[in-house]
């Protein structure tokens, strides 16, 4: 019985190992595909494998695709027995467990030394991922497909221009579709079949600001210096241009290194060198057999250097005669990257109209964040402005009210969590408590200081030191954050160079409705009509019946409120310390002088000239910020000394006073 047992175990053994034998009577078409070039696989060179990577890749075998995926991430073994090639893993007990390719079948494991693991070098995995990007080009997975198409980009290669080309019809995406006819023109640039070809997708490039169309126009206008003998560089090379030794864009010395280094000869030694070789060397109060006494001119040095050269004492180096006749005997030029020559003029005219239009497209960025700082400053100055062309009062404190309205923001944001309701909240409430600021101040300060403007300006620059120490009192020196609201994160794009963030928009939006209210309120209601009659002639307004002090202090507490409801917009994307007002101040001051004081449209031009000004001067001197500011106050002092009253002066009567 035992014995009939041990044959039935032998026969079930045979049985179980017998279809994997079987199995190698009949490979499938990927397996006999491998089989073909199983040496290069199981030792694959980056320098040998690509054949074999292309034949896998173009044999349009259905499973194909796993068998590089397998092979690039080192899951792929090779089984001892016969050589056969699995997708494999770790099994249980020191056991792999192997998948064939063709049938997808997984096999009972093996003993872990039944098959080698293929494990592939960088550099032959980077060949597989190329390859697999054709299949992955067609990927059911819109998420594989795109990353395929970020792969081309990151490492473009001429093998990937007929896949992508072949993918284009049957996308069904059409924000994709548009990134590989993009990607497949790029390719089309670097890699195209003609000249013909090259140059028409370069034409369709022109004028394109991504910076991946620079990425592939700027290598074919690349230029390398070389030399070659004669008087002409050879014909076959794509010249950009010829260059003179001696040239400031080839020094003489430059020239002859690279012949040296080209041709062999002695490379240059320099004057403090040759001199040091000379007194390293003075024997007998002469060198070389040349007498100390006859060194004082270069003709001299070098027949003494000659010398010491022919006895070996030196390293040999050139006469300066000697150079002039190796420079002479040479032609020097910059030689394209790109062999073709119609292809680098397309390429330089493709680049030309590209540099024109990132010109034109940055003087616009520039020009948007000159009047994103405009409408900045025309907030912080508004308040000003209605202040200062109203009363007449210098209020040096009217950066504290900016300072408490940003506070008033961030109190708010403790209380009501979600942002674009405090926001909502904090707008108002920062008017309603810095306009009561303003009135408290008016009553108990500036009243009892009219037509005193020295006494007006020390008294507000006091109180504005008060308010500053306060702030530091109750919220400490930490910067404190006022959150902008979701909605209003990021930037608007309009293309690869022109953007702005959204909090600028929201500030520029802000300005507007300021500038509407105020015109508004001057025009159209009995305060507006009552504050110009003021303005013009506070006198004959009394006589009218007009109480001056109301509308001076309720013009007083207008203009605080208005900082306040700046002070929550600058707080969006400024620090809020007690130090925020003193940073908008002086240029507050600055625009409402330049603008015309007691006028909203010189406020407005004021603060565009202003903002502009400087944003221009930081384009010019962009490390350099506080250099800026300086320039700016020297043009403007410059400018009033030719516009005392502004651009716009105020009419009437108050124009004289």
């Amino acid at each position: 019985m035992m014995f009939k047992a041990l044959q039935a175990l032998a026969l079930l053994c045979a049985l179980t190992s017998a279809a994997p034998l079987a199995a190698q009577e009949a490979p499938g078409p990927i397996q006999a595909l491998l089989q073909e070039h199983a040496a290069d696989i199981a030792k694959p060179s980056r320098r040998t494998i690509q054949p074999v990577i292309d034949a896998l890749a173009a044999s349009e075998l259905d499973g194909m695709q796993q068998v590089l995926q397998s092979w690039e991430a080192r899951s792929m073994y090779q089984r001892e027995a016969d050589g056969w090639f699995f997708a494999g893993k770790p099994g249980p007990d020191r056991t792999v467990i192997l998948t064939d390719f063709d049938s997808g079948e997984e096999l009972p494991p093996a003993a872990s030394d039944a098959a080698s693991n293929l494990k592939p070098n960088s550099g032959v995995r980077g060949l597989i991922a190329s390859a697999l990007v054709r299949f992955q080009l067609l990927d059911d997975n819109a998420a594989r497909r795109q990353d395929a198409l970020t792969a081309i980009a990151r490492t473009p290669d001429r093998a990937h221009l007929e896949p992508l080309a072949a993918s284009i019809d049957d996308e069904p995406d059409p924000e994709l579709k548009a990134q590989k006819q993009r990607l497949l023109t790029l390719l089309t640039i670097s890699y195209g079949a003609s000249d013909e070809a090259r140059i028409a997708a370069i034409e369709s490039m022109a004028g394109d600001l991504g910076v991946d169309t620079r990425a592939t126009l700027n290598p074919l206008v690349a230029t390398t210096l070389k030399l070659a003998p004669g008087d002409t560089p050879p014909a076959s090379a794509n010249v950009a241009r010829t260059l003179r030794a001696g040239s400031e864009a080839l020094p003489r010395e430059a020239a002859y290194d690279l012949i040296a280094a080209e041709a062999g000869l002695p490379a240059r030694i320099s004057p403090a060198d040759r001199r040091a070789a000379l007194q390293a060397n003075v024997s007998g109060g002469a060198v070389g057999g040349v007498p100390l006494s006859e060194l004082n001119t270069v003709a001299a040095r070098e027949r003494a250097y000659e010398a010491l050269e022919a006895a070996g004492a030196v390293a040999p180096a050139p006469t300066e005669q000697e150079i002039d006749a190796a420079l002479a005997g040479y032609t020097f030029y910059e030689d394209y990257a790109e062999p073709s020559a119609p292809v680098t003029e397309a390429a330089r005219d493709a680049l030309r109209a590209i540099d024109s239009k990132v010109g034109l497209n940055t003087t616009l960025d520039l020009g948007l964040d000159a009047l994103s700082l405009a409408s900045i400053y025309f907030l912080a100055a508004i308040g000003l402005a209605i202040t200062f062309g109203v009363m007449g009062v210098i209020n040096m404190a009217h950066g504290e009210f900016i300072m408490m309205g940003a506070y008033t923001g961030y109190v708010v944001q403790q209380v009501i969590p979600n942002h674009t309701v405090s926001i909502l909240v904090a707008i108002p409430l920062a008017f309603a408590v810095t306009f009561a600021a303003g009135v408290a101040m008016e009553r108990l300060v500036i009243r009892w200081l009219y037509n005193r403007p020295l006494e007006t300006l020390l008294a507000t620059f006091g109180i504005s030191i008060a308010l500053q120490q306060l702030a530091k009192n109750i919220f400490g020196t930490q910067a404190r954050p006022l959150t902008a609201p979701s909605w209003l994160d990021g930037q608007w794009q309009i293309n690869e160079i022109v953007a702005i963030s959204n909090i600028r928009v929201a500030i520029f939006v802000l300005a507007l409705v300021f500038l509407c209210f105020f015109l508004f309120l001057m025009k159209k209601t009995r305060l507006g009509l009552e504050t110009r009659a003021v303005t013009q002639n506070p006198r004959m307004a009394a006589s009218m019946g007009i109480n001056p002090g109301r509308v001076n202090m309720l013009t007083f507490g207008l203009g605080s409120g208005i900082a306040g409801i700046a002070g929550v917009a600058i707080g969006l994307y400024a620090k809020v310390t007690s130090e925020l007002g003193s940073d908008y101040i002086v240029q507050s001051f600055m625009t409402v002088v330049v603008g015309g004081v007691g006028n909203i449209w010189g406020t407005l031009l004021g603060a565009t000239m202003i903002g502009s000004l400087q944003k221009g001067i930081e384009w010019l001197n962009p490390s350099n910020t506080l250099a800026a500011q300086t320039y700016m106050i020297i043009f403007i002092i410059i400018f009033i000394q030719f516009r005392p009253r502004g651009i716009i002066a105020l009419k009437g009567r108050a124009a004289g006073d």
